[in-house]
């Protein structure tokens, strides 16, 4: 098993199912002691915000507020600087503990040894 997960959620509500596999892929890892990185890319980025998981609807589907605290508490969320940018999304708006960070720093985790990465 790799030694740390990276997952890059590109969806949010505009494909709901999509979306929330990420985030439960991203808490079962974090739940059975996998290293995870978590990065909010495209529509998935409001839910860096406060309040927007609460949003979120989907039949069957744990409640993704729920799944975001689970993975704040065990791994790390990561925002896409330039989805941000776009959404005029700032460090002081976004939920305590979710660092804003760009491409280099996606690209230096999912290169590094024993790293699994997916895209949602």
């Amino acid at each position: 098993m790799p030694k740390k997960l990276v997952i890059k959620v590109t969806a949010g509500a505009d494909s709901a199912e999509r979306c929330s596999q990420a985030f439960t892929a991203a808490a079962v890892a974090v739940a059975s002691g996998v290293e995870v990185s978590l990065w909010l890319t495209g529509e998935s980025s409001w839910f860096a915000l406060p309040g927007r998981a609460a949003e979120f609807e989907l039949p069957h589907a744990a409640p993704l507020p729920d799944l975001i605290e689970s993975i704040r508490a065990g791994g790390r969320i990561t925002l896409c600087t330039q989805c941000a940018a776009r959404r005029d999304i700032t460090e002081q708006d976004v939920l305590e503990g979710v660092r804003i960070a760009g491409a280099q720093v996606f690209v230096s985790e999912i290169m590094a040894d024993d790293v699994q990465a997916l895209v949602y």
